[in-house]
């Protein structure tokens, strides 16, 4: 109880986020002529915020299943560089890893890797929970926005721009909850870098793999320091 309880509370921001965007994406799909059992199909089997915003584009416009692969791989690149980060948390999941792999956003992310779980909460069904919660927000809101698309009529232009907004809120969120910036820096550097580069329509993957390689040598160098820091006070003593 204490568990759910605490997955909850931490995934309260989320659900705000969630809903908005849910009935955003619900709201467009509904505007292009197709219901609420698409909404619901779509957030269930796909659950991917962006992609699914983009999955409607390639829907209505007749896109060729490898046109289809290729531009859902460029969309979310950036989730094989960040999974790579979960593989010692979700190592020992159990039954619950499947999942957790399926259900791993951008925002779920910053939950489980942001802060310390506190005693007496289990740690996989916190991860589990947090991801549940979640997906659900986004149903819910996919489901709300499919139902008051069909019954009001709106002008649905600019509406995709939500997903930006949410990216730039957990931006933001996550540099006020450290000191160190080191990494939201390197990210953004290199996000410039390879778009001024590559250009707006091939600087994603590019991008995520300058970032990966970036953060795995910081990792090695701050290693290093560390190791050399406890040799130090051995030699010291």
């Amino acid at each position: 109880m204490m568990t759910a309880k605490y997955a909850f509370k931490q995934s309260v921001p989320i659900m705000a986020g969630y809903i908005v965007l849910g009935m955003g994406f619900g709201v467009l799909l509904e505007s292009k002529g197709y219901g609420v059992l698409w909404a619901i199909a779509m957030s269930v089997f796909i659950y991917a915020g962006s992609m699914q915003y983009v999955a409607i584009n390639l829907i209505t416009g007749g896109a060729s299943l490898i046109a289809t692969a290729l531009m859902t791989l460029m969309v979310n690149a950036r989730h094989l560089f960040y999974g790579i980060s979960m593989l010692d948390k979700y190592k020992n999941t159990g039954k619950y890893k499947p999942y957790l792999i399926f259900a791993l956003t951008d925002e779920t992310y910053s939950l489980v890797c942001s802060g310390k779980i506190p005693e007496g909460v289990d740690r996989n069904k916190y991860y589990f929970l947090v991801s549940l919660f979640n997906q659900f927000y986004w149903v819910i809101g996919s489901v709300i926005g499919s139902v008051v698309g069909s019954v009001l009529n709106f002008n649905t232009a600019g509406i995709d721009f939500s997903m930006t907004a949410l990216f730039l809120v957990v931006f933001v969120e996550q540099w006020k909850s450290t000191k160190d910036h080191a990494s939201a820096i390197t990210g953004v550097v290199a996000s410039v870098v390879c778009l001024l580069i590559f250009g707006a329509g091939n600087f994603v993957i590019p991008a995520m793999i300058s970032i990966t390689v970036i953060l795995l040598l910081m990792r090695k160098f701050r290693k290093g320091l560390e190791e050399a820091a406890g040799k130090g006070e051995v030699e010291h003593v």
